[in-house]
């Protein structure tokens, strides 16, 4: 079965399944290591991890779809990709649904913020019209190539215009073929509650860490019906507090062991980029 097919599966259980975010392709290599059925490839992780900047509308198509390849390279589970707003104008997320897709997305992310756009979870955040937005994921939708390529539609309309908007938005986003919904930043576990009742069309949930939205355990997500539930920089906010751990030991202590229990071993690092297969490889063409 093939990553697109197994993702639309995924979906349509709506059974909450956990989709951690990848700011690289080793960061993917530990998610799908670890039996995570997908991957999310974050535009906020690769912003945060690629140029040390906030997610504020910095990253642009070419870094996420080099981002997409090295990761489709180093994984065979299915990605959703971040695409912000498409960058640009209905034309502009023709191009990044061609772009993306040809990259080995198996889903892309678009939302209905005005440009520069902003994270989800920050204050200052506005929304482009609905007829716009609507414009938009019709491009989306018409661009793909693969019919088993799937357009997600997030909006952030909620925290300028209200719940109510929000949710009028999403049920546009859904005529105008978006497969899978995504309303941002909702602040209340009523609001959380109401969505699959309110909306037919498979959804995703967002965990942020520390964000807006009251964290609902995985399992409560998915009897509630929704068919994902996304932890898009888990990884990155673990990653650094190891970093920052390890290198605390390091300046004070003037050194740090493999037994400290603050560092991956160096066998398992090597395990995780597959320096066994390679080695293997070698050996064939020596």
């Amino acid at each position: 079965m093939s990553t697109r097919k197994k993702l639309k599966e995924l979906v349509a259980a709506k059974r909450g399944v956990i989709v951690p975010g990848a700011f690289n392709a080793l960061s993917a290599r530990v998610i799908a290591d670890l039996g995570f059925e997908a991957i999310y490839v974050t535009g906020a992780g690769v912003t945060n991890m690629w140029f040390g900047m906030p997610d504020q509308g910095f990253m642009g198509l070419a870094e996420i779809a080099e981002h997409t390849a090295r990761i489709r390279d180093a994984v065979e589970v299915p990605l959703l990709v971040d695409a912000d707003t498409g960058f640009g104008n209905a034309l502009n997320v023709y191009h990044t649904v061609r772009t993306l897709e040809r990259a080995g997305a198996d889903c892309i992310q678009l939302e209905d913020q005005v440009a520069p756009k902003r994270c989800g979870h920050f204050a200052g955040k506005d929304v482009i019209s609905t007829e716009e937005a609507v414009s938009k994921i019709k491009a989306a939708a018409d661009a793909r190539r693969d019919p088993d390529f799937l357009i997600m539609a997030r909006t952030d309309a909620a925290a300028v215009h209200g719940f109510e908007a929000a949710v009028e938005r999403a049920q546009q986003f859904a005529e105008a073929g978006a497969d899978i919904l995504f309303v941002e930043a909702v602040t209340s576990a009523a609001e959380i509650r109401a969505l699959p009742q309110r909306l037919a069309t498979p959804q995703l949930m967002n965990m942020v860490i520390g964000g807006k939205t009251p964290i609902f355990n995985a399992d409560e997500l998915g009897q509630l019906g929704f068919g994902i539930v996304l932890y898009a920089n888990a990884a990155l906010q673990g990653a650094v507090m190891g970093m920052q751990k390890a290198l605390t030991v390091l300046r004070d202590e003037k050194q740090v062991l493999e037994s400290s229990g603050l560092v991956t071993p160096f066998a398992e690092r090597q395990r995780l980029v597959g320096k066994p297969e390679w080695d293997a490889l070698e050996k064939r063409y020596v």
